[in-house]
């Protein structure tokens, strides 16, 4: 899905979000989902950990 976006669909979707929050939030809202990426992919790695315990045994 995020591989049809391309460059100036990503630069379009950045100025829209300036707008609608402004400068001083943007670092806030990346930060947000920047850890909230980073809690996933600690959480799927440890599903996928957990399975490769559970059929090794």
């Amino acid at each position: 899905m995020l591989s049809n976006i391309g460059f100036p669909g990503l630069i379009l979707i950045l100025l829209i979000a300036l707008v609608i929050f402004g400068p001083s939030k943007l670092p806030e809202i990346g930060k947000a989902v920047g850890n909230s990426l980073r809690e996933f992919k600690k959480a799927t790695n440890d599903i996928m950990n957990d399975d490769e315990d559970k059929s090794g045994k």
